[in-house]
């Protein structure tokens, strides 16, 4: 018998696997590219020079050289572009370590602990989420006044931390419920007790949820501008996304554009340092508990 020949078949499907990973490929950094515009518009329409850095962002390459006039023009609204920066890296960073905090221990707890009323509690806490925002800050305002924490980066703080507690609950607790109770058991065996078991062993497995959570807790405080608007009345206790609605706003209704684009690479380098310090953990975080 003459044996088939089948290198033919191998180099269609060759060049087949070829066309169809170019493809792939292809979309892959069209898409990238569409979603990377706007940032590179606005980077490199930030170190546009003098009177050019105030047109619009279009082109967005500098023609007469790199320069930081833009954010010079910048730093001369409110109190600095550092002070606001200071208030906004406090505010998000204490928010971070509140929620992921208070969000580990309640995990934990609704994982697993059994008490009265256990399930209608978590299903409480996951309801407010359907509370707009908007329709309780008269209350949260009211509140505040009381107790003494208004315009106060402490008391945005706590506004912040409650309103990302129900998400980032929820996510711990999927995070928690994903660990086997056989691992939980033996480090008890081992000696191992309540806190010591939580830092020590189960801390370790839920990093992926940990970080989901501070992600969100981050960007969230970092980005939000409406409850600092109201909630904040001092210029130098003013956060990024308030000085950025002065900037955009413009003095007798001319916008400078080149403080705008400096102001929103100073806003996004932050949120991009963060993900990407934590990406590797990010999905993992999301899927948790997803799958038994």
């Amino acid at each position: 018998m003459t044996p088939v020949n089948t290198t033919p078949a191998k180099q269609r499907r060759a060049r087949k696997a070829v066309r169809s990973n170019g493809a792939y490929h292809a979309t892959g950094i069209a898409i990238s590219l569409f979603f990377l515009a706007p940032f590179a518009i606005a980077f490199l329409a930030s170190f546009r020079h003098g009177a050019e850095a105030r047109l619009p962002p279009l082109p967005p390459w500098p023609t007469n050289g790199f320069s930081l006039d833009a954010y010079g023009s910048l730093d001369g609204f409110g109190a600095g572009i550092w002070r606001h920066t200071i208030n906004s890296l406090l505010v998000s960073l204490a928010t971070v370590v509140l929620t992921v905090a208070v969000s580990l221990l309640a995990g934990y707890g609704f994982s697993r602990y059994r008490f009265p009323l256990k399930n209608v509690l978590f299903v409480l806490i996951i309801a407010t989420l359907m509370i707009p925002f908007q329709s309780i800050l008269t209350p949260l305002f009211i509140i505040l006044a009381k107790l003494g924490l208004n315009n106060s980066l402490f008391g945005l703080t706590l506004i912040y931390v409650t309103l990302q507690l129900p998400f980032s609950v929820f996510m711990m607790r999927n995070a928690f419920d994903a660990v086997p109770k056989e691992i939980e058991e033996a480090a008890r065996i081992d000696g191992a007790r309540d806190l010591r078991l939580l830092v020590r062993v189960l801390l370790p497995l839920v990093l992926p949820g940990v970080a989901t959570v501070a992600i969100f807790a981050f960007l969230n405080a970092w980005n939000e501008f409406l409850a600092a608007l109201i909630l904040l009345a001092s210029n130098e206790k003013f956060t990024l996304p308030v000085l950025m609605m002065a900037v955009r706003a413009g003095r007798l209704g001319a916008v400078n554009w080149g403080a705008v684009q400096a102001g929103v690479a100073v806003m996004t380098i932050p949120c991009l340092i963060v993900f990407l310090l934590l990406q590797r953990y990010y999905m993992r975080g999301l899927m948790a508990g997803a799958v038994k």
